[in-house]
């Protein structure tokens, strides 16, 4: 399965609808950090291409990676990642804390 860019909180709501469990990540091209935990939400989207996954550019669509924390809860941060359970935020992590591992374990506790 192909990541989707989202653009708008349109295109959010309308893969959440689709999708029963999610995963959405948070990444700013700016940040070495980010830069690091890019690298781990890759491993993970490629050993797990049937989870459906969400990406959003923090800076080029700031708005969206704002929106997004409002409607889900989850205070922003980046990167981050978000996993959804019906529409619902069921784990969150930051920095850090996204490894290939660590997205696994909350893809699985999501289906």
């Amino acid at each position: 399965m192909v990541t989707e860019t989202l653009h708008d909180l349109a295109a959010w709501r309308a893969a959440l609808a689709r999708h029963p469990r999610v995963m959405l990540f948070k990444h700013s091209p700016i940040c070495p950090v980010s830069d690091a935990a890019l690298v781990e939400w890759s491993a993970f989207t490629t050993a797990h291409p049937e989870v459906p996954t969400l990406f959003v550019d923090v800076i080029a669509d700031r708005p969206v990676a704002r929106g997004l924390a409002q409607e889900c809860g989850v205070q922003h941060a980046s990167p981050q990642a978000i996993a959804f359970r019906n529409g619902r935020a069921v784990w969150h992590a930051s920095h850090g804390a996204i490894t290939a591992d660590s997205l696994a374990r909350a893809a699985a506790a999501a289906a």
